[in-house]
């Protein structure tokens, strides 16, 4: 979208990279926000911009990428799914837990700390949606991107 052109470099992980980062062998990196901040905060990694749609409670004072890059978002996302065939009350009730702790002050206070933004609560149908949406979206930036499989 900005018409950046960078070299891929894969790890495996988080911790090569940012080892890597900081050893100055690399020269810039995206990389999750828990992992980043603790960085950040040492004042050993300075952050350009968050890829999220908004700013971070974490960092407030960091701009989004969107700032500059009109339309630009990527974000991680962590869900929990189950098996096929898994007993719908089984599924009701691992959604009721979850959107009870992911609304619960101290849980979201804490995942904020580390950077992260909590969904609100949903159905397991609207996560299906929300997964279905999200996997359309980056096939599209990957067949515009003309990205192969290495």
């Amino acid at each position: 979208m900005a018409g950046v052109d960078m070299t891929h470099v894969p790890y495996r992980g988080t911790t090569p990279a940012v080892t890597d980062l900081l050893a100055g062998q690399v020269q810039v990196m995206f990389d999750v926000t828990p992992t980043a901040i603790p960085q950040i905060k040492a004042g050993k990694l300075r952050p350009l911009a968050v890829t999220t749609a908004e700013r971070l409670a974490a960092l407030p004072e960091l701009p989004t990428v969107a700032e500059f890059v009109d339309g630009y978002e990527a974000s991680a996302w962590i869900g929990v799914g189950v098996p096929t065939g898994t007993p719908a009350e089984i599924i009701a009730m691992l959604n009721k837990e979850i959107n009870a702790a992911i609304v619960d002050p101290t849980i979201k206070q804490r995942l904020n700390e580390l950077g992260a933004m909590v969904a609100p609560p949903s159905s397991p149908a609207e996560f299906a949606t929300f997964i279905a949406d999200d996997a359309a979206k980056w096939t599209k930036v990957i067949k515009s991107a003309g990205i192969k499989p290495q």
